[in-house]
């Protein structure tokens, strides 16, 4: 079996043949063979162990023009209430994939303040300081990978992972991975995974083919997650100030 490895950024081809559930899915009349697409993703250079904490790992597909004969199966919605809240000091979900053109709310559930930004190409904002029980929004309309931090509490992070399509799935904890209703055809299979940090600005990328026999990706082998989390620095791209007791920021709101 080949595999996949995201580090110096290369890929070796995966095409495993599989027995994959047949579905139909039909628009004005027309019928697409789709499948679901599976894989799963392992760390580079590492012996398997089980109950292993594996890095976070998002895919998604991408049709290569001209290959898919409904695009419908292809484009996105933008779904209502988007969340990525604070709380605990930290953001839930930590990982958030969102359709392009997405508004995202970003409540403080926390009982002291907070001030969400982001410095790095998929969105770039900063919401300034927001009290407990209030709640900013922000518009993804393009595809990118957002790296979000708090400029109070360093260790607060989140990705938003904007995309432009819907055939996506995020890894388990298991580490398993798979996207139903692929419509069979050509793809870019793009891969981010937490280990490749905000200093790899574009995510792994391979052209696959979708077909009755060829629907599995394999193993993924993706770099490691080091344990200080998502290094970085605030918003003004200075290292973190220590904690001030006597700072109105850091105390609880009644």
């Amino acid at each position: 079996m080949k595999t996949w490895t995201l580090n110096g950024r290369r890929y070796g081809c995966v095409r495993i043949c599989v027995c994959a559930l047949l579905l139909w899915v039909c628009s004005a009349g027309v019928c697409a063979q789709v499948t679901s697409v599976r894989g799963r993703i392992e760390v580079e250079g590492t012996v398997k162990v089980r109950h292993a904490v594996l890095p976070g790992t998002v895919i998604w597909l991408t049709p290569v023009a001209g290959s898919i004969g409904d695009p419908s199966h292809t484009t996105p919605g933008v779904p209502a209430n988007l969340r990525l809240v604070q709380k605990n000091k930290s953001f839930e979900p930590h990982i958030l994939v969102v359709p392009a053109g997405s508004s995202v709310e970003f409540p403080n559930h926390d009982p002291f303040f907070h001030n969400v930004f982001s410095l790095f190409e998929g969105k770039r904002f900063d919401l300034g300081l927001y009290e407990a029980g209030s709640t900013r929004v922000v518009r993804f309309d393009r595809p990118g990978i957002s790296y979000i931090f708090c400029n109070i509490h360093p260790e607060m992070s989140a990705v938003v992972i904007t995309i432009g399509t819907p055939l996506y799935a995020i890894s388990t904890r298991e580490g398993q991975l798979s996207i139903a209703n692929v419509p069979y055809g050509r793809y870019m299979l793009h891969v981010w995974s937490e280990g490749m940090g905000p200093e790899s600005k574009e995510p792994a990328e391979r052209e696959i083919t979708v077909a009755e026999n060829s629907s599995s990706l394999g193993v993924i082998r993706v770099p490691a997650v080091s344990g200080q989390g998502l290094a970085h620095k605030n918003k003004y791209g200075r290292d973190y100030d220590a904690p001030t007791p006597d700072n109105t920021i850091y105390k609880q709101q009644n």
